[in-house]
């Protein structure tokens, strides 16, 4: 079975499309991802070189290695069509049927492979819901190592089958120890990822993590669960450099997007967010760590009923930074903190210990915020006595009440401008 030359060009002017640039115009775009025009030609010429044997490319259907989505287990099968595509000469396309529901374990996809590969998922992968198939590891389901130039796209569905997880945590039942739970899908040291048109769902824990990779692509992605389910980040990125997250709907029980320590040049753009907690910078610098964040960008984001709209929040006792962030055209919708920077984070039943050392905030822009808080303090800045933040900046910002009355800003510790008209502003 080939794909044909026809569908590759195809494949070919859908990746093209999908590379295109937010605002060529944008200044502070420009200044977070110097060269990205010609990196994304580079991509794009990688990718057209992949393509171009397309008709010779191997297509494994897991079908044909045991699969049999009839509600038993099938890894194995799942495991032998990597290997076999893995260690293909040529381009490689791993096919997932659709109208078909395939139960699998805890697996690893290991590279490096000989080739580029497509992993197609047309219908459903789902957990298997039982916690003692995760005795070797409790914190991962899925994970792709050590793969480059690979795609996972298809229309399909990710289904990490969590609420059995949900039950036993300890922030749903608190007779419960607190415990991890596995990500869904982790991508580990990987290097020029696409992944798109997808739905992920009703994760164990984390939806869809990106883990020291560089050159990633997250497209046109639905990510899926219960507002109520604990810790289901949508997007997770950390260590990782040159991401582009766009045009997603994420509505979870946690961050739509989190972003933490060792990440550089990320972008979200056409982010519409809620259920959740928003898109958050951090945690950072919990037990007295180091962490570095910079050159993040976050544009034309829409959030509804989430806890907090555009967070930043670090622990005290940290160090390192989070520089060079833009937060700009969003929409708030009945959100409880709007704008919110917290460098007193403590996510423990007993107070943290105050401490004099921190992660530096500096150089943040939230520029054409417009909405709705639920809260009574639509903008809060509550920043490090001993290390304040720097130049932060709030342009055209305009923020109401859901119910009447007049929002209120707070800040502490904070060099800020403002610029335009800013509405509530700090006293």
């Amino acid at each position: 079975m080939h794909l044909t030359i026809a569908m590759a060009i195809v494949i070919r002017d859908i990746i093209i499309q999908n590379f295109s640039t937010v605002d060529g115009k944008d200044s502070d775009l420009k200044h977070i991802f110097p060269g990205s025009l010609n990196f994304e030609a580079k991509v794009v010429a990688r990718l057209d070189q992949a393509n171009a044997p397309a008709s010779s490319a191997k297509v494994v259907i897991v079908d044909d290695f045991g699969a049999k989505a009839d509600g038993t287990d099938d890894s194995q099968a799942f495991k032998k069509a990597w290997e076999e595509a893995c260690s293909s000469n040529g381009s490689a396309i791993i096919v997932i049927p659709k109208n078909k529901i395939y139960y699998l374990k805890p697996l690893t996809f290991s590279g490096p492979c000989s080739s580029d590969l497509v992993f197609k998922i047309f219908g459903t992968i789902k957990a298997s819901a039982k916690i003692s198939d995760y005795e070797n590891d409790r914190r991962h389901w899925l994970v792709f190592q050590n793969v480059q130039n690979f795609r996972v796209k298809g229309g399909g569905t990710i289904d990490g089958n969590g609420k059995i997880w949900w039950e036993n945590s300890c922030k749903i039942n608190k007779s419960q120890p607190c415990q991890h739970a596995p990500t869904a899908v982790t991508f580990l040291e990987s290097k020029s990822l696409i992944v798109a048109n997808l739905r992920f769902q009703n994760a164990q824990q984390m939806h869809l993590s990106f883990q020291n990779c560089v050159n990633v692509r997250a497209l046109n992605l639905m990510v899926i669960a219960p507002g109520t389910s604990p810790n289901t980040d949508g997007i997770h990125v950390t260590g990782t450099q040159n991401i582009r997250i766009r045009k997603c709907v994420i509505r979870t029980g946690d961050d739509c997007i989190s972003i933490v320590s060792g990440s550089k040049n990320v972008e979200a753009t056409d982010i519409t967010c809620g259920p959740g907690h928003g898109i958050s910078i951090g945690s950072l610098g919990a037990d007295n760590s180091g962490a570095e964040v910079s050159n993040v960008f976050v544009n034309r984001a829409t959030f509804s009923g989430t806890t907090n709209g555009v967070r930043i929040k670090t622990w005290q006792g940290g160090s390192g930074y989070a520089k060079n962030i833009v937060f700009q055209n969003v929409v708030m919708r009945n959100v409880t903190n709007p704008i919110i920077i917290n460098q007193n984070y403590c996510d423990q039943d007993n107070p943290c210990t105050e401490q004099t050392s921190a992660v530096q905030i500096s150089n943040v822009k939230y520029k054409n915020i417009k909405g709705t808080s639920a809260s009574d303090v639509a903008v809060k800045l509550d920043c490090s006595k001993s290390i304040p933040c720097r130049g932060i900046l709030l342009q055209d910002v305009s923020i109401a009440l859901v119910e009447n009355g007049k929002p209120d800003a707070s800040c502490a510790n904070v060099n800020l401008t403002n610029r335009g008209e800013v509405y509530p502003q700090c006293s």
